[in-house]
This record gives structure tokens, sequence and C-alpha cells, in this order.
């Protein structure tokens, strides 16, 4: 299941779009987090200190196995204005892109 959301104001993570064709993620231009196998509130921290460590418009790929960060990233991007551009889920795994805000 591969879904793109839209801009930062996105109220609902239920709010995206299906993707069929969306554009594979160049790992050379794209920080990695894997935060596979832990659970809230320690992928979102991860997250965090990452982005902190980021330039805006710097991507970042996450995965992650705990379903909450569905949710908890698209809150985090929404409030501090960063991009939630890309979310999808295979099994019990979840991947996401996101891309630091301007400020």
């Amino acid at each position: 299941m591969t879904h793109r959301l839209a801009h930062t104001d996105v109220k609902d993570v239920t709010d995206v779009t299906d993707v069929t064709d969306a554009e594979p993620l160049d790992e050379a231009t794209c920080r990695v987090l894997d935060a596979t196998g832990l659970s809230c509130p320690e992928p979102l921290m991860l997250l965090r200190g990452q982005m902190r460590k980021m330039a805006a418009g710097e991507r970042i790929r996450v995965m992650a196995t705990d379903p909450s960060t569905h949710r908890d990233f698209s809150d985090y991007c929404r409030f501090l204005r960063h991009e939630l551009l890309y979310y999808s889920q295979d099994g019990e795994v979840f991947e996401y892109v996101l891309e630091k805000g301007g400020s």
C-alpha cells in the first residue's frame, strides 16, 4: 500500500491519495533512519534528533514498526512545518519520507 500525503496542512492521516507511480526513493539524497522494533516515543524522538541536524529542504526516510508513528509523524510535521512527502506500509513495516521545513 503506497500513499502520497497532501501538504503539511493534512489534518488527519487518513487524508491521503493512492499513488501507484510513486518516484523511487534515492538514498543518496536522503538520510535514512531505521526505527524498526522501537516503541513510542522512541521513533519520534530519534526522528526529532535527526531533523535538528538537517538543513531546510533535506529529506529523511524512516522505517518503523510502531503503528503510532503514522499519527505521530503527521502531527510532528504539521506542528513544526515539515512536510510528510510519502507513506507506505508493507506488512508490519511503515515507511515515511519527510522533508525539513524552512524554519
